[in-house]
């Protein structure tokens, strides 16, 4: 065994004991060719002198020896044959030592790694930090999808079957979306600074992709179990068509309740002004368009049911209930819009009354540190929403934390009392947005509020709920489109609406821009702009289907996905339609 101190060191350099390997079989031929001479050239002249009792003449008339003895002495002038196997044996293992030993010594020199000699790079080598880097927002868009989907597939299961069926799978399903939040939140700390060590970086990655990939394991290992509760499974016609009747149900509610929502669009628009409905603009015209995808994909369903095909109704029905779940969400995303204007309309006045409390309260503070500082010198401490001032010792010498200036509490209440001024002026002047109302008070008055009121703060916890559902309902309806960025960032601003509603409220509305950017470089995903007849684009961009696979000049689109991680994707994919 190789001593440690040994293996510390540097290695020699190894061309140096080639020779030496070289020698030794050299030296090894030469001792075994002497050894085979040398015998010969020892006894071949002179037979042997016998000993002295052997020189006594023979008695006369002694008979003559044996042949037998004759045979056995040896022969003069030649060698035995074990003379000959030592010499022939030390030969052999010479040779085959020193070959053994250039063998060793030239494949070690192919596969070492110190300097010297190029060596290809190993097959389980770690990927680059680009390649690791893509590979993490990759997962994250694919985690976040078949969260969506399986949280999605859960609602006609439930309806048909009730909660108590799907209990464990709805279980499965938040265990799965807590792993893809934790994923998310790293992916998020390292946009906002990633580690400066490689090595951190290349961790804080790996441990992205780790919980994306245990996200997916956690639906995948109930994936097969849910298509069986749902009946879904091979050769399963009943519960096919149990499911394709009750998607045609909701199909034609959904219908009814598109022209509705057609309707509760102009009307938010005279009453809150055309500005207010920005968010919902098209979402009737995209929920009719998924509808239409819906009607074609019921046909062929029950087309395919009827033929007595249940794998390829159960195929085109997943596609159906992706579309139903699209156009539900675009229809909920109106009725959610008009609710918040509402609400907050009707929140409105009484926010304004708290914030001037606010306002009033953080002047009185300002006043009070002013006071401190012009009396006896004594140190007065004065609270304001986790502010603390404190009036400077007599030698002059500030506190060591950082404080903030009276006279900076009385700025950033003026700036508020000027934000107050405009909400109540457009209220009263005309059709305004009252959600835009609340963030515009919340923003600048809630850094100033030492908890007088409430009224604010629930107004910064209603502005964040409603911006943070726009954005999950836009980024679901194109999530063909949307990539890891706007993802990550609607993640984080789900993790803030308690904590911090207004840094929650900035997140959604970053993520709802970065959603439509993604959207507008993401184009037609089928060629020659086909589909849109049909739903068949649309349905794509929201990834009720598949994309087509590069290269298709056809456009050919995927099947849709289904309940569960990567494994039952590649399942669906591989199962022929």
């Amino acid at each position: 065994m190789t001593s440690s101190l040994i293996r510390g060191r540097p290695r020699r350099r190894a061309p140096s004991l080639v020779p030496v390997r070289l020698l030794h079989t050299v030296l090894g031929g030469l001792a075994g060719v002497v050894w085979l001479v040398l015998p010969g050239v020892t006894f071949h002249s002179a037979t042997p002198v016998p000993p002295p009792s052997a020189t006594a003449p023979a008695p006369p008339g002694a008979a003559a020896a044996p042949a037998s003895t004759a045979r056995s002495a040896p022969a003069s002038g030649g060698t035995s044959t074990a003379d000959l196997v030592l010499p022939l044996v030390v030969v052999v293992a010479a040779l085959a030592f020193g070959g053994y030993g250039y063998v060793r010594r030239t494949r070690r020199a192919r596969t070492r790694t110190t300097p010297g000699r190029a060596t290809a790079p190993a097959a389980d080598a770690p990927p680059s930090l680009p390649e690791a880097d893509d590979r993490a927002r990759a997962l994250l868009v694919a985690a976040d999808d078949w969260v969506r989907v399986s949280r999605e597939e859960l609602g006609p299961a439930e309806a048909r079957l009730g909660a108590a069926a799907v209990a464990p799978y709805a279980r499965a399903v938040r265990e799965a979306a807590a792993e893809l939040s934790d994923a998310f939140r790293l992916r998020q700390r390292y946009d906002e600074g990633p580690p400066a060590d490689h090595d951190e970086r290349r961790q804080s990655l790996a441990g992205i992709v780790a919980r994306c990939e245990e996200a997916g394991w956690r639906l995948d290992a109930d994936a097969d179990s849910f298509d069986q509760l749902r009946g879904l499974e091979r050769g399963s016609a009943p519960g096919v068509v149990d499911a394709l009747v009750a998607a045609e149900t909701r199909f034609r509610e959904l219908g009814a309740r598109t022209r509705r929502m057609a309707t509760l669009v102009a009307g938010l628009g005279e009453r809150y002004g055309p500005a207010v409905t920005d968010s919902v603009t098209g979402s009737v015209e995209q929920a009719k368009d998924r509808l239409v995808f819906t009607t074609f994909r019921l046909n062929e369903a029950r087309q395919a049911a009827d033929r007595g095909e249940p794998d390829v109704a159960a195929r085109q029905l997943r596609a159906a209930e992706g579309g139903i779940a699209q156009a539900a969400a675009f229809l909920d995303g109106v009725e959610r819009l008009a609710a918040d204007l509402e609400s907050a309309e009707r929140l409105l006045p009484a926010t304004l009354s708290g914030a001037e409390a606010e306002i009033a309260g953080a002047r009185e503070t300002a006043r009070d540190h002013a006071a401190a500082v012009r009396g006896d010198g004594a140190e007065r401490p004065v609270t304001a929403r986790g502010h603390r001032f404190v009036r400077p010792g007599a030698s002059g010498a500030r506190p060591a934390e950082p404080l903030l200036p009276a006279d900076m509490l009385l700025a950033q209440a003026d700036v508020a009392d000027a934000v107050l001024a405009a909400v109540r002026t457009e209220a009263t002047a005309g059709p305004s947005d009252p959600v835009d109302a609340l963030r515009r008070v919340a923003s600048a008055v809630l850094p100033l509020a030492a908890g007088r009121a409430g009224a604010v703060p629930f107004a910064a916890s209603l502005v964040a709920a409603h911006s943070t559902a726009d954005a999950d309902t836009f980024i679901g309806t194109h999530r063909g489109a949307v990539g890891s960025e706007a993802r990550t960032r609607l993640s984080e601003a789900r993790r803030l609406r308690d904590a911090d509603p207004l840094a929650a409220d900035a997140l959604a509305v970053r993520a709802r821009e970065l959603a439509e950017r993604d959207v507008r470089g993401h184009g037609n995903p089928l060629s020659g702009g086909s589909g849109h007849e049909s739903g068949l684009a649309g349905a794509v961009l929201g990834g009720v289907l598949l994309p087509p696979s590069d290269g298709d000049p056809q456009g050919a689109v995927g099947p849709p996905p289904s309940f569960g991680g990567p494994r039952t994707g590649r399942r669906l994919a591989a199962d022929p339609d």
